[in-house]
Parts: C-alpha cells; structure tokens; sequence
C-alpha cells in the first residue's frame, strides 16, 4: 500500500503541502483530487522521494521510495510525460530503463503492446510524438518492470474520448489483480467510474478521505414532484434538509418540482409515502455528485469565480 503520514512541505514563507496524511489500499483506485496549487503534486513527488519532506513520512510497500534496490520493478511512476529527451525514441526510453531494471528484452514489445504504440510510433522521435502519444509511452515506462503499484499524475492528460475510456479499464483492470492505483486527475467523471476511494486536497490540506460510495452518499437525493408545497413542507416536518427551484414551486405546474435532499433516497422515498405525495423521480444525487462534492469542499481554494458573479463585478 501507499500510506502517507503528516507530510508537510514548505517553500520559504509558502506552506504547499500542510500535515498530509492518507493511506491507499491494494486492490483499489485511489482518486486524489484538487484544485490547481492544492499541493496534489508535491505530495506525490514526496511520495516517490522527488522532494524531501519538512515533516511527516510517506511509505510505498512498507519502505521509503528512495529505499528500494529497484524501485521501477516495485513501483510504476507517470508524474510528467513530457520528461524525457525529445530526441530518443520511444523504443530507446524503454530499452534503456529495462537495461537498467534488468529485465528481458521482451518486456519492451510487451509494453509497447499493452499501451496501443505502434512499431512504427516507437521507432519515432519524441520530438515528433502528440501529446497523447506520450501519455501512452508515459504509462509503458510506468509498466515496464510489472509493479505492486501505481502513481500516476494525469495520465490521462491528451487522450481522445477512446483513449481516457482505454486508460481507464487498463487501470481498473490492474487494481483488480491486487496492485494499488494512486490516480491523480483533473477529469472528475473518470475519476468517479474508476474510482474506489477518494483524497481531496484543498490549500494543502485533506479535506476529504474516504470509499467513494460512502462520500457521495454524502451527495443527497434528487427528486422531483408536482405538488412542491406539501413535498417541502413535509421534508421540514421530517427534519430534512432540501433545496428547490422555486422557479417551478407553483402548485399544478407542467414542469415538476425538482428539490434536493439532504439524505439518502429511502428516507426521501418514505416520507413522501407518508405524506401522499406523488413523486415524478427519486434518484440518488450520484450524476454530478462527485463534481459537486469537490467543488464545495474546495470553494475557498478556487481560482474561478461563476461567470455570472465575475462579470456582475466587472461591471460594478
């Protein structure tokens, strides 16, 4: 496993990563979210012995990455695609860290095979590859040495719709032969498809840790009615938390009312049952739950303002 405890990382005056502690489980996806300068990256070139950290210790299979005899055959890494040289091929990157991994010659094909790069895309320079070409040789590096773990920062970062939907049942597919997946990325709805469990970092802090299913539960229930006054008023009486479109709170409205609960959908179910209101959908809210989840629990980190606000305070 990845288990990563009380990290805090300093630059000057600036704190980027602030008693970090978590722990990634084999056999799972760890999703590990935030906004940008949250300290998602810092915390894992700590993790990989990149960068020291002030306090705090972070393990990989028991040990400190800088530890291990062999790292690359123990744990895969992808942090930067692009850090290779631009005049290598992608046949000569990988032939160079599997002579220094002694491993068969084999291993490269085999790599370059599960990744979807071509003969003739590995006999190309660098140089010449897109953006998604080196996320795929990115992820064969990480591979190569068939390790107990991955950590992988965008990965990805370039691809087409095929390609994320490719990535992505690769990696599920490695976690359930037992390997730890650390997966870092900006993709929300990927992160919520393959996903077991969840960090959330915000201002160099974890805000959130946790089973995904359990934090989105968290997310509420959508549902949706065309008789809102009784609905609300007996989520009230129920001690239910809810938020509605008060556009479509107008009793015999074509348009359902649809309100947002704060709990889980049997308990929403069952008080509209109590209280003879017909519902039009009861559903959980997991559709944009994990979007909603991460922008509220890091609405004091983002750089964004709603496009509405921004302008309203450019025209005052």
């Amino acid at each position: 496993m990845i288990a990563v405890a009380h990290v805090t990382k300093t630059y000057g005056s600036f704190t980027a990563v602030d008693d970090v502690s978590f722990t990634a489980r084999p056999g799972r996806v760890t999703g590990f979210l935030g906004p940008n300068g949250a300290g998602k990256s810092t915390t894992l070139r700590v993790v990989v012995g990149l960068t020291p950290p002030d306090h705090g210790i972070a393990h990989v299979l028991g040990r400190r990455f800088r530890d291990m005899p062999n790292p690359g055959r123990e744990v895969g890494v992808l942090l930067d695609a692009s850090a290779q040289h631009a005049g290598r091929t992608g046949r000569e990157v990988l032939s160079i860290a599997q002579t220094t991994m002694g491993l068969p010659r084999r291993r490269v094909a085999e790599v370059l095979g599960a990744v979807g790069l071509s003969e003739a895309e590995a006999t190309r320079r660098l140089g010449d590859y897109s953006l998604g070409m080196r996320q795929r040789l990115g992820l064969a590096h990480a591979l190569l040495g068939d390790p107990e773990v991955l950590i992988l920062d965008e990965p990805a970062n370039g691809l087409d719709p095929a390609g994320i939907r490719w990535m992505r049942d690769l990696l599920r597919g490695y976690a359930d032969r037992g390997a730890t997946v650390l997966l870092s990325s900006h993709l929300l709805h990927e992160i919520e498809v393959v996903a077991d469990d969840l960090v959330v970092i915000g201002h160099g802090h974890v805000v959130a840790d946790g089973a995904k299913d359990n934090l989105l539960a968290g997310a509420g229930t959508y549902v949706a009615t065309r008789h809102p006054g009784p609905l609300a008023q007996a989520l009230t009486s129920a001690g239910l938390v809810h938020h509605s479109d008060h556009s479509s709170e107008v009793a015999g409205s074509p348009t359902p009312a649809v309100f947002r609960v704060d709990a889980d959908a049997e308990r929403v179910g069952h008080v509209a049952w109590t209280a003879g209101v017909a519902l039009t959908e009861l559903r959980a809210a997991d559709g944009a739950g994990l979007e909603e989840m991460f922008l509220t629990l890091t609405a004091d980190t983002q750089r964004d303002r709603h496009p509405a606000a921004a302008l309203q305070g450019a025209v005052a």
